[in-house]
């Protein structure tokens, strides 16, 4: 079409007219001449869109339906069994986990002869003092100022209980005092709980009684019995002696002892709700960890850089065959190295 004067007149009054349509329809939307321009349009356009649509439709849910089914929505699904099977995976090793706990505490408090309620540690305490809670009360049997371990030794004692909850104070507290045997010899001392110290979380300090006693690092340590076996029953494992601190002056030996019982993973623990009918002194300690062998001595160097010439013969230049020094020969030299007077004749006869 070629644009002259009246092509350019034609379109400016459809311009106007349009825009004359659009205004009365925004003022009159409900005016029966506009509804059926509007329905005349709509169908004429719908037509329109349909045939497109119906013609670009498969090409358009092939390509997205494709990418979105293929890679989108099949990633997802991959995505969701992943995770499914990631939290029962850990979920299968926490069980592990726990059972293995369990089966140590049981052992354990079997060989002791402790009568004791699992319980679980749901909360660790947020104030200056080292403490946990624990989902066992007062409705399972838990008194105050009763044991507590786990299946590797003691953990601390019970200070606080609800129905359904406890609080135990742990060992490694500055202000827990344990009273404690030394095996074998059975010397009676106490230990106390380091804190947070430069010597690190979870170690426990030492003193005996015996003034005179000589600590060494690898020996064992026990609860001593408490009055009616509170706040501790007799005979929880309670560490080994790592270092001896003997300080000239001090009226009792000191040690730095590392306990049992791993106080920054713990989790099933048993609270000893009757203590055992017989002391077991020194038998539940598990057993010590072997000395390492000495390493192989090395056998001296021997032959030609070590000053001994091989086949016998002695230092200084001995030649073989039981000639002394000087070339002189063995039948009647005697030691000292003076001949005999049959020799001396024997040599004065020869010049």
């Amino acid at each position: 079409m070629r644009d002259t004067r009246r092509t350019r007149v034609v379109l400016s009054i459809a311009l106007i007219a349009a825009l004359a349509l659009i205004a009365v329809d925004y003022q009159h939307g409900s005016s029966p001449v506009m509804r059926t321009v509007k329905h005349t349009a709509g169908s004429v356009f719908g037509v329109a869109e349909s045939a497109v649509s119906f013609v670009t439709g498969p090409i358009t849910r092939f390509v997205g339906g494709g990418l979105a089914g293929s890679s989108g929505g099949q990633v997802g699904v991959l995505k969701r069994e992943l995770a499914k099977m990631r939290a029962e995976l850990s979920a299968a090793e926490l069980n592990k986990s726990d059972y293995a706990q369990l089966h140590n505490l049981l052992a354990l408090a079997g060989t002791g002869g402790y009568r004791v309620v699992a319980a679980s540690v749901i909360a660790y305490g947020q104030g200056y003092q080292q403490t946990v809670t624990l989902d066992a009360g007062s409705s399972d049997g838990v008194q105050p100022q009763e044991t507590v371990l786990d299946g590797d030794g003691l953990v601390g004692r019970v200070t606080a209980v609800t129905a359904d909850t406890c609080t135990v104070l742990l060992a490694t507290d500055p202000s827990s005092v344990v009273g404690v045997r030394m095996a074998p010899q059975g010397q009676v001392g106490w230990v106390t709980g380091e804190g947070s110290s430069r010597t690190g979380p979870g170690e426990l300090k030492l003193a005996v009684l015996d003034p005179g006693a000589v600590l060494k690092p690898g020996e064992q340590l026990v609860t001593a019995a408490s009055v009616h076996d509170r706040p501790f029953v007799p005979g929880v494992p309670v560490g080994t002696v790592i270092s001896v601190k003997n300080k000239a002056g001090a009226l009792t030996a000191q040690a730095l002892v590392r306990p049992y019982a791993s106080f920054a993973s713990l989790n099933i623990v048993g609270i000893v709700i009757a203590p055992p009918k017989h002391n077991p002194r020194f038998s539940v300690l598990p057993p010590k960890p072997p000395k390492p062998a000495p390493p192989p001595v090395k056998p001296a160097k021997s032959g030609r850089n070590s000053g001994q010439p091989s086949g016998g013969q002695p230092s200084g230049g001995q030649p073989s065959g039981g000639q002394p020094r000087g070339g002189q020969p063995s039948g009647g030299q005697p030691r000292g190295g003076r001949q005999s007077p049959a020799a001396l004749g024997t040599t004065a006869a020869g010049h």
